[in-house]
């Protein structure tokens, strides 16, 4: 098969696609003839050798990715034989390796894909919907909200404006750059901005006619959240959901206090107990495929060869690209 390796750790050249045996799957376990693969930008953080969250560097050479979605093509020993034939998305967790045309994971990982979706938005929502869900479990978002939602035309944030909008909430959505901002008009925001013109806060306040944001669903940081943060009204809630930026907005304890409005980190290794229950983590998973199946949530893909793979890296951290990036080995 033919799959992106990565040698030695550094620039998104250092992936290469090259040939290597194909995987068998163990005990337990399918392989998965991958059609569609996610990119995180976490993955291009590990590229480089380091990263936040749970994911260690990884040993070299690696095989990057771990959301992939195909059809199932072989069975480990003791495995469903019901599987086989399927097509099937999974997060194949700690361990990497889906960037590949083959792939092998635990059977107890699949989901089979909704009739009517594909495999590059099924892949979208096993990793970027289930985040999404993640988020909005602790967002407690009401048809009463105003939302504002920096990076609107991302992954995580094109979702935000659909669930928003579905819910009748008032949804102001904040993208860089005119193209980002028409994706984010034509996903159903009521309001459309583009955080790199300074004037964006005045433009929202007169588009908003006296209302004033009641929620920040913050997956930027830095300089557009703080501007983003001083719209945000009495009682506020701003959410810390990441920080593309490369640091998070750090609002002081006098400022909470003060303007009455309250600021949570909702990632890190509790959130999933925070959620409870059992298995959240997959009952996040199937929630975001339920909501993609049903066509209330339509993942924003951009698509790349999986020969492309360094180019895909190279427009996530250039801010290049609008939603989920995924890479197909079809084209």
């Amino acid at each position: 098969m033919h799959a992106v390796r990565l040698h030695a750790f550094g620039p998104a050249e250092n992936l290469t696609y090259e040939k290597v045996p194909d995987p068998v799957p163990a005990p337990g376990e399918v392989r998965v003839a991958v059609a569609a693969a996610g990119v995180h930008l976490l993955d291009t953080a590990l590229r480089e050798g380091g990263g936040p969250g749970p994911y260690p560097p990884p040993d070299l050479p690696t095989i990057p990715g771990r959301e992939i979605a195909g059809t199932v093509d072989a069975l480990g020993e003791g495995t469903d034989p019901a599987w086989l034939g399927k097509r099937v998305v999974a997060h194949i967790g700690m361990r990497p390796g889906g960037y590949a045309e083959l792939v092998t994971t635990e059977a107890g990982r699949l989901h089979e894909i909704p009739p009517g979706l594909d495999e590059a938005a099924a892949v979208a929502m096993i990793g970027t919907g289930r985040t999404t869900m993640a988020f909005l479990h602790f967002a407690e978002l009401t048809p009463a909200d105003v939302v504002l939602v920096t990076a609107a035309a991302g992954g995580v944030g094109s979702l935000f404006v659909q669930y928003g909008r579905n819910l009748g909430a008032t949804v102001v959505g904040l993208a860089g750059g005119p193209a980002k901002v028409r994706r984010v008009t034509e996903l159903g925001a009521d309001v459309a901005a583009d955080y790199t013109d300074p004037s964006w806060p005045a433009r929202v306040t007169t588009a908003l006619a006296g209302r004033t944001p009641t929620v920040l669903l913050d997956t930027v940081g830095g300089g557009a959240a703080r501007a983003a943060l001083d719209l945000l009204g009495k009682g506020g809630r701003h959410l810390i959901l990441g920080w593309s930026s490369g640091a998070p907005l750090e609002v002081p304890e006098e400022e909470r206090h003060r303007r009455g409005i309250t600021s949570r980190s909702v990632l890190g290794p509790n959130w999933l107990d925070a959620i409870g229950g059992v298995n959240p983590l997959r009952r996040m998973e199937e929630a975001a495929l339920t909501e993609a199946a049903a066509g209330r949530l339509t993942p924003a893909v951009q698509r790349f060869p999986l020969a492309g793979a360094a180019a895909a890296h190279r427009a996530l951290e250039g801010r290049g690209t609008m939603g989920k990036v995924v890479l197909l080995t079809g084209i």
